[in-house]
């Protein structure tokens, strides 16, 4: 498989909806799906961390990914969430999500086993050898507790042809500008964190997997696009409009901010599954005060 960068711009870590009886909420998950085409995000990726993936069942997981797809009906690629910490699950999910419809994975890092580096690198070459579509590796270590080393993911990248790209939320700048600054031609690189997206793309990456486009796509898918184009002033000015936004989504666990704001927004029901649970009250007046000084509220 020659490699090549899947999108420049804001892929969405799409958060999922439930309803009061603690279902996948279908019909605001559909919503979701058309607030972010419409407001020119280039990707959407379901059932992430964002997405509450490890409190879904298998079949919810696959549920969710066929109503993206749908929804979506090909007017952005669609890269679903499919990782486990168990390699043999990872491989069954990511055959699943693919049926489903899904235009390529996001596989996260396996986390609370703690491979070595030889044990990331031989993960990823299963998975690859067991499914026929881009797989776009997550390296979280706040979430993982281990961290995927730079050579790792350049070797990844040399050697395992279907993973044709990263999601880098290790925050480490000098990791991630070693990986851009020797990466193969057609590699991905895409930040993972919103809050320093903008020198990273200054830096070369080809843009973010955001939790702060749920909430605000079209401002933010802006200031990425404005990025890549170079108009690093322009993007500077958007980059610190949202950057309280970006910064409050993770005052408390990522996704409870980001769901507390899509309900104030009466996008969707303030709705979650233990252990996650709602946004406290001590910051909800900061959180409502941000979502009005940025015009996402009626």
């Amino acid at each position: 498989m020659k490699k090549k960068i899947l999108f420049r711009g804001t892929g969405t870590a799409l958060i999922t909806p439930f309803t009061k009886s603690g279902d996948v909420d279908e019909r605001a998950l559909r919503r979701l799906v058309d607030f972010q085409i419409t407001a020119g995000v280039e990707a959407l990726l379901p059932t992430g961390t964002t997405g509450e993936s490890v409190t879904l069942s298998d079949d919810e997981q696959i549920r969710v990914v066929e109503i993206v797809v749908n929804q979506t009906n090909g007017r952005v690629p669609v890269f679903a969430g499919a990782g486990s910490n168990s390699t043999n699950k990872a491989v069954s999910l990511a055959l699943r999500v693919l049926d489903a419809g899904a235009d390529g994975i996001l596989s996260v890092a396996p986390y609370y086993n703690k491979p070595t580096q030889e044990g990331y690198f031989q993960h990823y070459a299963a998975i690859a050898e067991a499914i026929d579509a881009p797989i776009i590796v997550y390296n979280v270590p706040g979430r993982t507790a281990s961290n995927i080393e730079a050579e790792t993911t350049l070797r990844i990248a040399e050697e395992i042809p279907p993973v044709v790209g990263i999601k880098e939320a290790s925050g480490n700048f000098g990791q991630i500008m070693e990986i851009l600054r020797n990466r193969p031609k057609g590699f991905g690189v895409w930040s993972g964190d919103d809050a320093i997206t903008l020198p990273l793309v200054s830096l070369g990456a080809d843009g973010v997997v955001s939790v702060v486009s749920n909430e605000a796509p079209k401002l933010f898918s802006n200031m990425i696009r404005l990025a890549l184009a170079g108009k690093f002033d322009q993007a500077a000015k958007l980059h610190y409009k949202l950057l309280p936004l970006m910064n409050i989504n993770f005052v408390e666990s990522n996704p409870i901010p980001v769901k507390a704001a899509l309900a104030m927004m009466k996008m969707i029901e303030e709705r979650y599954r233990l252990p996650m649970v709602p946004l406290s009250a001590k910051h909800r007046p900061m959180l409502k005060k941000i979502l009005e000084e940025l015009g996402l509220l009626d």
